[in-house]
């Protein structure tokens, strides 16, 4: 069974290198006459596994000088011609680039270990392996990679001091926070990242029993995930990275289904090293992906002009932009800040008055959509999930609705919301909703975010604070906000008993709202 895996990863393998060859070829094109070299080596990482890895280095390097080393890790699932195009787009601007198979994946040796400590300490032995075998300047090293490559590049910086800038593409910096967020399990995204595990990889025996103990909702070893977890999460190491001074760029995607914006935001508001904060439409590296074929994209183009300006010192403008940069889900063009907390400096409340019971159980038909596909079609068509408001069954779902507005509204950064709750159980799971709803009563999802909690009395009200995933959307004139509460989602592992209620309250002395940050008009 064994060989006929490793034969499928062999075979998927050619497939994948010969389409982004393909399309580093087309990208080579026109400077065929100059072209980069490209060597496919072995390197040995820590304690002696293999990892398979290429080096692209500047067509005519002679050895007579050195060039700054930009590194790049894989992203989870991919072999390692991924960076390809981008590694000769970089090699023709004077990078030597090595990018590699992070441990586990694919024909790389080991297990996978989802970013830990060996992985950490594979990069270190990945730089040492260019030190000494390429014409790299050891004052002048860069990290940057998709997805895993992210997170494994923001744990190298914090751990490997001679890193000097990174760029950290739809990665994650708070492992619990991403798929953990809430304490309820995203399951769709767990899922899928086990499955592209288990046929492109090696998952070791605790990262087996990780993901078991996460789908089972095993809070007996609740702890024990959640310290997994922030040893494999840059914020924990976030003293120590900002100690190194690496530069660092974050660039995520507003419906990001593995790692939402939120935890990368948070996280970079801690930095106080020269930073970055890039969030555009989109899903899980639905930015990155077109570069990863050679085409030009925002994302590339600006992590190569963070390499330029922190590692080769080009006066580029790159320091004196706004670090925060914002592209809206419904308008063109990008919007600058000069940090995080200026993005929804203005807050409008919205009254959640009333008493509101619902029975758990069922899905009402408010739902975030599907991993990846939903926020996809977001991007490439404006067309995020929609539900029909008015027709909402309110036995399984709690509605509110703000008043028609006059004027657009602009959302921007994270929603919040504030609650009593009643629950019927000691153990439940919501899921709030916030959607633009047009005059027709039809709504289109704004942002989501769920909510899970154990050990409460039932029929003893507790408060809820509730941060909604940050998000980027214009609400048009003419259409108004509406906040809906059900218990069922597809994305999400709910743990309501069966005949549960929950009732949402407003007291006079605390009362219920929705608080939404809004650019200033």
């Amino acid at each position: 069974m064994r060989n006929g895996r490793t034969g499928l990863r062999a075979s998927v393998t050619g497939a994948v290198a010969t389409a982004l060859v393909a399309g580093t070829v087309v990208a080579l094109a026109p400077a065929a006459q100059a072209a980069p070299s490209v060597r496919f080596v072995d390197i040995t990482g820590a304690g002696g596994t293999v990892l398979k890895a290429n080096v692209v280095t500047p067509a005519g390097a002679d050895g007579s000088r050195t060039y700054p080393l930009v590194v790049l890790p894989t992203s989870w699932g991919f072999p390692q011609v991924e960076y390809l195009a981008q590694a000769k787009k970089l090699a023709d601007s004077g990078y030597v680039v090595l990018t590699y198979n992070a441990r586990g994946f694919w024909q790389s040796g080991g297990e996978i270990e989802v970013a830990g400590p060996p992985d950490t300490a594979d990069a270190s032995k990945v730089i040492d392996w260019a030190l000494a075998n390429t014409p790299a300047d050891e004052h002048r090293i860069g990290m940057a990679g998709v997805s895993y490559g992210a997170g494994i590049s923001l744990l190298a910086a914090a751990h490997d001091k001679r890193i000097r800038a990174v760029a950290a593409l739809s990665g994650w910096a708070d492992l619990i926070g991403s798929i953990y967020s809430g304490r309820t399990q995203h399951v769709q995204a767990a899922a899928v990242l086990d499955g592209v595990g288990t046929l492109t990889g090696r998952e070791s025996p605790e990262v087996r029993q990780v993901f078991d103990r996460l789908y089972a909702g095993d809070l007996s070893h609740e702890q024990e995930m959640i310290d997994w977890g922030r040893k494999r999460s840059a914020a924990t190491y976030v003293d120590r990275l900002n100690r190194n001074g690496a530069a660092v760029l974050l660039a995520d995607a507003w419906g990001d289904t593995v790692f939402p914006a939120n935890q990368n935001a948070d996280f970079y508001q801690k930095l106080t090293v020269p930073k970055r904060l890039e969030l555009r439409p989109g899903d899980h590296a639905t930015a990155e992906l077109p570069g990863l074929f050679g085409v030009p994209n925002d994302v590339w183009t600006d992590t190569g002009r963070w390499f330029d300006h922190y590692l080769k010192g080009a006066d580029n403008g790159m320091d004196r932009e706004q670090p925060v940069q914002l592209k809206s889900r419904s308008a063109e063009g990008y919007e600058g800040y000069p940090d995080w907390k200026s993005v929804g400096a203005t807050r409008r409340k919205v009254a959640l008055g009333g008493s509101t019971t619902i029975h758990t159980g069922v899905d009402s038909g408010a739902d975030g959509g599907t991993v990846f596909l939903s926020s996809i079609l977001d991007q490439v068509a404006q067309l995020p999930p929609v539900a029909s408001i008015p027709l909402l069954p309110r036995r399984w779902a709690a509605v509110w609705q703000s008043e028609r507005y006059g004027t657009a509204q602009r959302v921007r950064g994270t929603a919040a919301l504030h609650t009593t709750l009643t629950p019927t159980a000691e153990s439940g799971t919501m899921i709030a909703y916030l959607y633009d709803v047009g005059p027709l009563g039809f709504g289109k999802l704004v942002t989501n975010a769920p909510l899970t909690w154990h050990g409460r009395t039932p029929g003893e009200p507790f408060d809820v604070d509730l941060d909604l995933f940050s998000t980027a959307y214009d609400v048009p004139a003419g259409h108004r906000l509406a906040l809906v509460v059900d218990t069922v989602d597809p994305l999400y592992t709910e743990h309501n008993p069966s005949g549960a209620q929950l009732t949402f309250s407003s007291p006079a002395d605390d009362p219920s709202y929705l608080s939404v940050p809004l650019r200033e008009q």
